[in-house]
Parts: structure tokens; C-alpha cells; sequence
């Protein structure tokens, strides 16, 4: 288990329920923004405010090497996570194009990657010592120990982020060989052979995915990884970036801050977070649905529904700064927009909403209410609290 147990608090049914009385008094028919709506209201539950808010946005990038990448899981060398990490610190990524659109700031963690950054280190945040993981298909990726640091840190920084007003963190991932120990962990925590969640990766031929999932089954049979144990998992066959996801996830629900999933990589530290502490699903917003085959099974798994499906598959949290925007446009359109009686227009005769009159509606018009800047699938809810006031403060 990690070194200590996480304090997820409960989702805030009554923000939540009063953020759908909301919703139904804007001025547009009943769920006609769909799971805009949905965003919205569950946002509310995550905030615990009817009102919530997006103010400072976050994309972590934890980048990492992979020790199985000896086995051939991979068309691309190692020394390309450096040289993307480099990448990312000098803006010319993709996340980086996608993060100015959405005015988010991107954090380059360094979890463990194996070769010197070209042109230095400046600007990332240094995380542990290793230089990535050992090779799954012949000895356990990591230690325990390592796996539970990694885990910590994560939660550590998500803390750090939450007290420097961050509304919502974004999982970002790079490491040559992940979608090997993705796979690998997908198929030990849910149950599903490897051959069902193992994709292509970064442009593997036929051979080369045979070769993949056959590494793969290797590995799980070589360790005999308990799906009950999520250390014991990370250290058999994860990776150091996802370790860290782990922890990153469940900090921020620990400080009820919103956490948008990025794909396959940042799915499967999801599948890990879920069997330490069950409750992080309930602020995951799944942002979008990979190409790769295992995502839509892990997302299914915990039962998350995704809000884009754009058959992307590059990582790097690139999903996850796209579904911001669709995030916060939901909270937008809760706040700013007017309701019936705000707006004297009529609303259906059947439900009392609406205006009696518009002269009269006029005369109790309110002044302007000032203007403020993935979601789990219905069966997927966890428990929810009740609580009478508005946004109940950070720790």
C-alpha cells in the first residue's frame, strides 16, 4: 500500500443540486446542453459550490524511460523522451500549442527519465533519481519503495498546486515504451487479456505488436502481479511517470481539485488511484477516448465517460488540454448565462418556470451577476455529502 492512506472527501450533493436548479432556469429548454449540463453540475459537486469556478488551469507533464523498451516495444530510441522534454520547455510541443489555447500553464516533471536534457534541466521539476525503469519482461520495473516515493511526490505537487489556487490539473505523460506498461497494468486491473488492450503505440507494424503483447504476457506471468495491490502493481510493471500520476490524482482530490484525464497512459494511473482510493473517479473528467484499444477499456472499467473522441493517441496531455476547454465552456455557460426570470423570457407553461410578465419580471430583474472565466457516467457516482454552505475552503 503507499505510505499512507488519502482523504478523498465525498462529492457535495447539495452545491450539486442546486447548480441543476440552475441549470433548469436558464434560458434554453430542459438538457438541451446535454452533458454540458452534466459538466457543469458535476463540477459544482467537486468544488462544492453551485457557482463553480475556473480560474488557474494546470497541465502536468511527467515524463519517464522505460526499461522494456530493450525488448523491441518500440519503433522510437529512448533518447527521444529527453529530446522532448527539451521540447516542451522550449513551447514547440503540441501540448504547448494546445495550453496557450486554453490559457493553461504547463508544469515538465522529470520522473525518471534516462538521458541529460538537451540544453539543460532548467525549468523542470526534478523528481526522485532514477533513470527510468528496469525491464519488466526480465526483473520488477521498480522497488516498492521507489513506487510509493513517486506516489507521494505526485500527491505532493498536486497540494502545491491547490494552494497556489489551481481549479483543475491536467495529466500529461511522456516516456518511449509507456503503452507497454499502460497495457500491462490495464490488463492486470481489469481482468482483460493483454492481446485486448495492447495497441500500436507510437506506429509499431504487425510484428512488432505480436512482439509487443507477447512481452507483455511475459511480464505478468514473471511477476504474478496482485490487482489488489496497487504498489505491488506499479512495481512490477509500471512506469515512473505513471507512478507519479498516481499520486498527483489522488492529491488533488484530496484538496477537491478537478483532475482532467488525459488518455491511455493517464487512464491506466487512473486504474491505480481508483484501487488505492475509489473516490478519485468521482473528479475525473475523462477528456477523451485514445486510439488505443485498452482506453475505452479502462475508461469502461471505472465507469468514466470520455467528451471527445478525435482517434488522437500522442499523450503528452494533449486530450486532456483540449477537453479544458470544453470543461470550462460548460462552466461558462452556467454562470453567464441569464435565467428566465433574469431574461423576462417566457418559459414552458407546464413547469412554472419562466415569467408571469414581462413588466413584472423587469421590475424584480436582479444586477448583473459578474462574469467568471469528462465527467463520471451516472452508474459510476460515488458518494455524496450534503453540506449547507458554498465553496467549502481548501485545506
Amino acid at each position: 500500500m503507499p505510505i499512507r492512506l488519502f482523504n478523498i472527501p465525498a462529492l457535495d450533493a447539495a452545491a450539486e443540486a442546486a447548480a441543476r436548479r440552475r441549470q433548469d432556469s436558464l434560458t434554453k429548454p430542459r438538457g438541451s446542453l446535454g452533458a454540458l449540463e452534466d459538466i457543469a453540475c458535476r463540477l459544482a459537486a467537486v468544488q462544492g459550490d453551485p457557482q463553480p469556478v475556473i480560474r488557474k488551469k494546470r497541465i502536468v507533464v511527467a515524463a519517464a524511460d522505460h526499461g522494456v523498451v530493450a525488448e523491441g516495444v518500440s519503433p522510437y530510441p529512448q533518447e527521444v523522451t529527453a529530446q522532448m522534454v527539451a521540447n516542451f520547455l522550449r513551447g514547440g510541443a503540441a501540448i504547448n500549442v494546445l495550453a496557450r489555447q486554453a490559457g493553461a500553464e504547463v508544469v515538465v516533471v522529470n520522473a525518471g527519465v534516462k538521458f541529460d536534457i538537451p540544453g539543460g534541466d532548467s525549468g523542470v521539476v526534478q523528481v526522485g533519481s532514477a533513470r527510468g525503469t528496469e525491464n519488466m519482461a526480465r526483473k520488477p520495473a521498480m522497488s516498492r519503495a521507489q513506487a510509493e516515493m513517486l506516489i507521494e511526490e505526485g500527491a505532493r505537487m498536486a497540494h502545491q498546486l491547490a494552494t497556489d489556487g489551481a481549479d483543475i490539473i491536467a495529466t500529461g505523460d511522456m516516456g518511449i515504451g509507456n503503452t507497454t506498461a499502460a497495457a500491462a497494468i490495464t490488463s492486470v486491473l481489469t481482468g482483460r487479456q493483454p492481446a485486448e488492450v495492447t495497441g500500436r503505440g507510437t506506429g509499431l507494424d504487425d510484428a512488432g505488436l505480436k512482439r509487443k503483447i507477447a512481452v507483455i504476457e511475459r511480464a505478468i506471468t514473471l511477476h504474478g502481479p496482485d490487482p489488489h495491490d496497487p504498489v505491488g502493481v506499479l512495481a512490477a510493471v509500471g512506469g515512473c511517470e505513471i507512478a507519479f500520476l498516481v499520486g498527483l490524482m489522488l492529491g488533488a482530490a484530496e484538496r477537491r481539485v478537478a483532475i482532467a484525464l488525459d488518455g491511455f497512459i493517464s487512464t491506466a494511473a487512473a486504474l491505480v488511484a481508483h484501487v488505492t482510493e475509489p473516490r478519485v473517479t468521482d473528479f475525473i473528467f475523462a477528456c477523451h477516448l485514445s486510439a488505443e484499444p485498452g482506453h475505452r477499456i479502462a475508461l469502461d472499467h471505472l465507469k468514466l465517460r470520455p467528451l471527445l473522441d478525435l482517434n488522437m493517441r500522442l499523450g503528452e496531455g494533449t486530450g486532456a488540454a483540449l477537453g479544458l476547454q470544453v470543461i470550462e465552456a460548460a462552466v461558462r455557460l452556467h454562470n453567464e448565462m441569464a435565467t428566465f426570470e433574469e431574461a423576462a423570457v417566457s418559459g414552458r407553461q407546464d413547469d412554472g418556470r419562466g415569467v408571469e410578465s414581462r413588466s413584472a419580471a423587469r421590475s424584480r430583474m436582479p444586477s448583473p451577476a459578474p462574469t467568471t472565466v469528462g465527467y463520471p457516467s451516472p452508474e459510476g457516482r460515488g458518494e455524496t455529502r450534503r453540506s449547507p454552505g458554498r465553496r467549502a475552503k481548501r485545506k
